[in-house]
């Protein structure tokens, strides 16, 4: 199965979930994104390194990579494997010198691990196919280092998510348009979900 690599666009802030992130992946090279939720702690362990900083002591993630490079092993990539019922799955591919073993992890961890590895990240059309979100032509990037739309306000007034349960299909897709269209990749997501609910029980 071909492998298609991943790019950290940034993290937003839920706004369907206190305490809980949206962190944008893009496939590389084209408009395709990949929104994943995930917590606090992960998402600052990820924004941490991406943004350079060194904390005082070492978090969780540090020591994995202290811990792992002590003993001369080195994780080669990352991949996003399945996504089942709004769960991300995904395996670290590790390596230490004689053979090459998977590892199961929560899809944040990988993340957190990844980018300290600096280890590419990989996922399947049919991850993206389920999950994924397409931008129309004219929208505008997400700002990689902020985790901001280029350009664009933040949106005034937003649907709560007990709202699309009482949406039509119809409605929702409308609704879906315009979360891509106003870059709200976290709201989309929700929607998406709401979308493939209602496919799979038909």
């Amino acid at each position: 199965m071909k492998k298609i690599k991943l790019e950290i666009l940034g993290i937003s802030y839920s706004q369907s979930q206190s305490g809980a992130y949206a962190l944008i992946f893009g496939e590389s090279g084209k408009k395709r994104r990949l929104p994943i939720i995930i917590g606090s702690f992960e998402a600052q362990a990820i924004a941490i390194e991406l943004e350079k900083m060194k904390p005082s002591r070492p978090l969780t993630h540090d020591l994995f990579k202290n811990f792992a490079t002590t003993f001369n092993i080195t994780v080669n990539e990352v991949i996003i494997y399945k996504f089942s019922e709004g769960i991300f799955f995904a395996k670290l591919i590790c390596y230490d010198g004689v053979k090459e073993v998977e590892i199961d992890s929560r899809t944040s961890d990988a993340v957190a691990i990844a980018v300290r590895f600096k280890c590419p990240i990989y996922t399947y059309e049919s991850i993206l196919d389920a999950a994924g979100i397409v931008m129309q032509e004219g929208d505008e990037p997400l700002d990689s280092e902020s985790g901001t739309t280029r350009g664009k306000q933040p949106e005034k007034k937003q649907d709560s998510p007990e709202q699309y349960g009482q949406m039509t299909l119809k409605e929702l897709e409308k609704k879906l348009m315009e979360a891509i269209d106003a870059e709200a990749y976290e709201r989309a997501s929700v929607i998406r979900d709401e979308i493939n609910k209602r496919k799979a029980q038909k």
